[in-house]
């Protein structure tokens, strides 16, 4: 099962211009959580110190019980090999293939035999859908089958975390349904925390246990999704419809003006041409047939259970409606190409 990650206090600058300041939640254990928000807020910095590669001024980061930004380097080094991470571009060495691209983790950092090596690696570029595909060059296949070639090697070593950072990167929106789906299934089957930064709002409405935005140098609001996706929070509202009306402006912060003119167009029954709005809770991914039930979901809906009497009522009502529903799609039929992934974790792995 995956392991924790809490902050508290977190703040990042780069000389005087802050980042974001006073960040504090837990990621829970074993579920798939996502920080989202608009282009320059951190987001993708959050993910890097998370893992040791940027360091805050101010604050902790603490896994399996040992705060990384007061740990020795010894200590940080047996940390990240909780982690694996999925980067925007899938950071392969275009130098190597595909199967040793995937192998080099395990070179690195075992001393395991290239039989050993072998058997991993090709069960994990089966698990992304890449079996056949071992003797290529990164320079020689899609940005789809770069994204799950690097998945493939974030997953050599078993994480306990998986990080991802804009999956949806360079990615059509029905190859980056296919990723999202394979997301869902692995953390089915081996439990892992799972963090993805993106700004994609399909991703956001229909991947995730749990949300967090990052806006204003601040983190909004970090929770179930059934809270985030049924707030009146007006920057979460407005970034997850995709709608000009709201705090968020090109730039990061409107002036009151603006933000005056529009809610007149508002209440002069003027549309802005943003995506539906979210209606009640949308339905979340669920994992594909043959795969274990996931048992994030039984875990945070006892937490939503916990602390429904606390939100408005507009909201109890929407999530006692999802609860007590049916709510359920998967990606199950692959395309027949080079670019459709699967997931199959042999029983002894799950």
């Amino acid at each position: 099962m995956g392991v924790a990650i809490e902050v508290q206090d977190l703040t990042k600058s780069f000389g005087s211009a802050r980042i974001w300041e006073d960040v504090t939640l837990t990621i829970p254990e074993g579920e798939v959580s996502v920080m989202l928000g608009p282009s320059g807020t951190g987001k993708s910095v959050f993910l890097k110190s998370l893992i040791g590669l940027l360091r805050p001024e101010r604050g902790s980061i603490v896994i399996d019980g040992t705060d990384i930004l007061q740990c020795s380097a010894k200590e940080l080094y047996e940390i990240r090999t909780l982690f694996g991470v999925l980067f925007q571009d899938g950071a392969l060495f275009g130098s190597m293939n595909i199967y040793d691209n995937t192998a080099f983790p395990l070179r690195e950092h075992t001393k395991k035999s290239e039989s050993e090596i072998r058997d991993i690696v090709m069960e994990k570029l089966d698990l992304v859908g890449m079996p056949n595909d071992g003797y290529k060059f990164p320079g020689e296949i899609s940005g789809g089958m770069r994204k799950r070639a690097g998945l493939a090697r974030a997953l050599v070593l078993d994480p306990k975390i998986i990080l991802v950072d804009e999956p949806d990167s360079g990615l059509d929106p029905v190859r980056t349904a296919y990723l999202s789906q394979l997301l869902i299934d692995i953390n089915a089957q081996i439990d892992a925390t799972i963090l993805i930064v993106t700004h994609n709002i399909n991703v956001v409405r229909t991947v995730p246990d749990n949300i967090g935005m990052l806006y204003r140098k601040k983190l909004v609001m970090f929770g179930p999704r059934e809270v985030l996706l049924t707030s009146d929070e007006p920057a979460v509202k407005q970034f997850l419809n995709g709608r000009r009306i709201g705090p968020i402006g090109m730039s990061e912060e409107k002036d009151q003006a603006t933000a005056a003119a529009e809610q007149a167009a508002i209440d002069a029954g003027h549309a802005d041409g943003g995506v539906d709005d979210v209606e009640g809770v949308p339905p979340q991914i669920v994992a594909s047939p043959g795969m274990p039930e996931r048992k994030a979901v039984a875990r945070r809906q006892a937490r939503v259970r916990e602390i429904l009497h606390t939100l408005p009522a507009g909201a109890q009502a929407a999530i006692r409606d999802d609860l007590e529903g049916t709510h359920k799609y998967a990606v199950h039929e692959f395309p027949a190409d080079d670019d459709a992934p699967t997931a199959t974790i042999p029983a002894s792995q799950s």
